[in-house]
């Protein structure tokens, strides 16, 4: 299926920018102004002689330890980056653009796109880039029958040159993200007509994207037909497993058990860890389901079992559960599985983008998306490391609301949701009440 092209995996692209002392006074963002995906297929590095670097693929500066320590806001850092983001990736009908991938969109940058303007709040984006979605992403069968709430995954220029939707199957990370965001704005600015919506995609995500096995459901990251290969086996994607989303969706639709994907995502996220040598996520895996088992995907597989660019997003995940939640299950599983990445920054100050499930570094340069999905959940368990991240590989590679460079539309998303403080989010939005 096109499914396979979907394996999101692209390189970190990073500018060498020198360190400079910032002072920014401290303030509190609150509740006040805030596959698959974008990823394209990963181009190979190119070849250089021993000793050289690509400018694509250079290495980070090492840190200057004699400069003063930086100062840092995250919530002002938030506040400049959405508003360059929607200038920059977000057309004026609501549309978000990868510029990386031919200018096409996708529901998870949709999805983004409305998460971020609901916590900014911001109800005039998140109007424009939901009704655009809406416009275009709806799945319709061949006689134009609507087919559920579900969105297409991905909308471009076909080969014919012709833009609209170009994959019909959806990806159940971006449905979810759209759902937590309607919910969260259906509380933030009375629009019934929000939640009205989120519980017709919570239906369909349901019983679209979820198969119960051995007694247990699990979150499936698309159609059934895609990713449940043959009877005995299941396809998932760690990353897609949102703990914090379920809860919410619990919150207001009692007709399914959500709080069931709580259980079985974290059970997913502990044993399916158990797959890498160091106990780190991975981009996919595969469930034995007469077993119980996990295991990587098949050699031959396009999907591929390794920590990679679709993996980071465990560790935000996980961290806004028990941000949010105060979930212990969520603090254990992040002072487990970051312990192999925790080792390799104490020894060198730099964590390689990706790992294979042996535990070795396949390639030699970094991801700034990966240093900002850590350090959303180092700063709830080692705040010091944290602390290290953000002054020596996040802060240098933002410039003018910006990270890395003008057209990394994925490392925009994941660092803005990486840096976002705990506090931004009202804590009366969480609760049904």
């Amino acid at each position: 299926m096109s499914y396979n092209s979907r394996q999101h995996l692209f390189m970190a692209r990073t500018k060498s920018v020198s360190i400079v002392t910032v002072t920014i006074m401290l303030s509190q963002l609150g509740c006040a102004p805030h596959q698959l995906s974008r990823r394209s297929p990963t181009p190979k590095p190119p070849q250089s002689s021993p000793g050289k670097t690509s400018s694509v693929y250079r290495e980070y500066p090492q840190p200057d330890t004699s400069k003063t320590p930086i100062a840092i806001d995250e919530s002002i850092i938030i506040a400049e980056s959405w508003s360059v983001y929607k200038e920059k990736f977000i057309q004026q009908d609501g549309r978000v653009i990868d510029f990386e991938a031919s200018d096409r969109s996708t529901s998870e940058g949709q999805a983004y796109g409305m998460l971020r303007a609901v916590i900014a709040d911001d109800p005039t984006t998140f109007a424009l880039t939901l009704e655009w979605s809406q416009n275009n992403l709806k799945r319709s069968g061949t006689n134009g029958t609507l087919e559920d709430q579900l969105w297409v995954w991905k909308w471009g220029r076909d080969q014919s040159g012709n833009w609209g939707a170009i994959d019909r199957n959806f990806a159940s990370d971006a449905d979810i993200d759209a759902a937590t965001a309607l919910i969260l704005a259906y509380r933030r600015w009375n629009r019934p007509e929000y939640l009205d919506l989120a519980l017709t995609k919570l239906e369909d995500l349901w019983n679209l994207s979820t198969k119960e096995v051995r007694g247990k459901r699990y979150l499936l990251p698309g159609p059934v037909a895609a990713f449940v290969p043959s009877p005995s086996t299941l396809y998932l994607n760690p990353s897609y497993l949102s703990p914090f989303s379920f809860r919410l969706f619990a919150q207001v639709d009692s007709n399914h058990d959500w709080l069931s994907l709580v259980d079985s995502s974290y059970q997913v996220l502990k044993e399916s860890s158990q797959v890498s040598a160091v106990g780190l996520p991975s981009d996919w895996v595969a469930l034995d389901t007469e077993t119980g088992q996990f295991q990587p995907l098949p050699p031959d597989s396009p999907l591929k079992s390794s920590y990679s660019f679709d993996a980071y997003r465990v560790w935000w995940r996980v961290a806004w559960d028990a941000a949010w939640f105060n979930t212990p299950e969520a603090f254990s599983y992040l002072g487990t599985a970051t312990q192999h990445l925790q080792s390799l920054w104490r020894s060198s100050s730099r964590l390689p983008a990706r790992i294979d499930i042996q535990g070795k570094a396949t390639v030699t340069y970094e991801a700034t998306s990966q240093y900002a999905m850590l350090y959303s959940a180092l700063r709830l368990i080692e705040p010091a490391m944290a602390r290290e991240l953000i002054e020596q590989k996040l802060i240098p590679q933002y410039q003018e609301g910006i990270w890395d460079d003008q057209s990394a539309y994925y490392t925009q998303n994941l660092a803005w949701l990486g840096l976002l403080p705990t506090t931004a989010i009202d804590g009366n939005l969480l609760n049904p009440s």
